[in-house]
């Protein structure tokens, strides 16, 4: 039987108009389309790869163009080249004269990251096993020859690595099973709290999520200290007080403002604000939660942090006490491999950002990998209901509060044609619409008092 050849590839733009339902609104971002950057490898087989990387809306054609540079690179490349010493493939990705642009970061990193994520779906479904399935089957070893630990081994070295997984095989077999029966991974629910809801909107989603099994809830937050405290107040009242409440203000504030700022909500019981500051400030983060540690509250971020170096250095700095990265951000399952094992040498819990079209589907793996090979710790991932129907392989929660695990061969990034139809841009028939081209036209979307659609 010949091997599996990659042939060529497909790309494309699709964008959801989620910004019509207020879907995804927070303080920076008032107006956003959930978009991917979509690519699917063809080969001489019966299987494709497919991946994505996620933006959000406008830019999302620069997205593609990244996407369209490197691509190539894998055509007539076997599927069991790609893979058999995958750090190298990893290295070489983000090598060459493309990295002058962006060095492991920017749109460059996110269309590495989309590439990548197709190759590791072409891989799991050349096994048959959903991606998470595919990873904790394997051995240290094999774990570890799929990361480029350049950068990171003043931290953790390959024999390191080796070892910590060695070590957490102890009471693997129970965390599997966990896994298969859907009781390995806690949800929270963000999408009860988004800035543009009316409190009535809030009341009525909170007690759908309550009745659905959830007990962790996410709020959007800087609307201002009285509009804070009364979202904030609602929801505690209607969620009681055993429920884990947390913050989100999306970069908003200066380091001193978060400081001054989140002390003020402490009695209100929350277990963290994410994303506090810009998410590049490393040290303002560490600032920030020296500062709120003796009012009981945590500090959480990564959704925007580029690579492996940066996760580094906010636990270095113990600036974090959830790491949140991001399966559309970090080049693929490679460099996130390498943060779980960073997380779990500082002893933080992987928190998943999750937070936008594909993301739940591709972090439940990576929060099913951790919990059975890495960390051996159950911690929570984000849950939003919206556009799970876009996929093939949805993502799905349980009745108990938990996420579902995967069980369809793949990492769960297949889109159905018929999504492709409607909101490929710029030729899909929403945005071929009255609608959809005054949106596409208003060169200011998203931007508050300029945006004019």
């Amino acid at each position: 039987m010949s091997e599996i050849t990659i042939t060529g590839f497909t790309i494309r733009d699709v964008r959801f108009p989620t910004s019509l339902s207020n879907i995804g609104s927070d303080p920076m971002n008032s107006a956003g389309e959930n978009a991917l950057g979509h690519i699917t490898y063809h080969t001489n087989k019966d299987l494709v790869g497919s991946g994505f990387s996620f933006s959000n809306g406008q830019g999302n054609e620069v997205l593609c163009a990244g996407l369209k540079a490197l691509a190539p690179r894998f055509v007539g490349r076997t599927l069991a080249s790609i893979t058999e010493n995958f750090a190298k493939t990893h290295r070489n990705l983000v090598s060459g004269q493309i990295r002058f642009m962006s060095p492991e970061r920017g749109v460059m990193q996110l269309a590495t990251c989309a590439i990548l994520n197709a190759l590791w779906d072409l891989w799991a479904k050349s096994e048959g096993k959903p991606l998470w399935r595919l990873v904790v089957d394997m051995s240290p070893e094999e774990f570890v020859r799929c990361i480029d630990f350049r950068y990171i081994t003043d931290e953790i070295t390959p024999e390191q690595a080796v070892k910590m997984l060695q070590e957490k095989e102890a009471g693997k077999k129970e965390r599997l099973q966990a896994a298969l029966d859907n009781e390995a991974v806690p949800g929270y629910n963000t999408s009860v709290g988004w800035l543009g809801y009316s409190d009535e909107q809030v009341t009525d989603l909170l007690n759908k999520a309550i009745s659905e099994g959830f007990k962790h809830f996410k709020l959007k937050v800087g609307l201002g200290l009285e509009a804070d405290r009364r979202r904030l107040g609602l929801v505690r009242k209607v969620a009681g007080p055993d429920a884990v409440i947390m913050t989100d203000v999306n970069q908003v504030w200066d380091v001193d403002e978060a400081i001054e700022y989140m002390p003020k909500l402490a009695d209100l019981d929350l277990l963290f604000i994410e994303e506090p500051t810009s998410p590049d400030d490393i040290l303002g983060h560490a600032r920030i939660r020296k500062a709120l540690k003796p009012h009981g509250m945590g500090v959480a971020t990564g959704e925007h942090v580029n690579n492996r170096v940066m996760f580094k250095q906010l636990l270095q700095a113990e600036a974090i006490d959830a790491l949140q990265l991001d399966a559309c951000r970090l080049s693929g399952m490679n460099e996130i491999l390498s943060v779980l094992l960073l997380a779990t040498k500082f002893g933080v819990p992987i928190v998943p950002h999750s937070g936008g079209a594909g993301m739940t589907e591709l972090c439940a793996h990576i929060s099913t990998i951790d919990y059975v090979s890495v960390s051996g710790k159950k911690s929570i991932l984000e849950y939003t209901d919206h556009l799970h129907e876009i996929f093939l392989a949805p993502a799905g929660m349980g009745k108990t509060g938990f996420h579902t695990s995967p069980t369809v061969p793949g990492y769960s990034a297949d889109i159905k044609e018929e999504v492709f139809a409607e909101f490929e841009c710029p030729g899909g028939s929403f945005w071929k619409g009255e609608q959809g081209q005054k949106m596409l036209n208003d060169p200011w979307r998203g931007v508050a008092g300029e945006q004019t659609s």
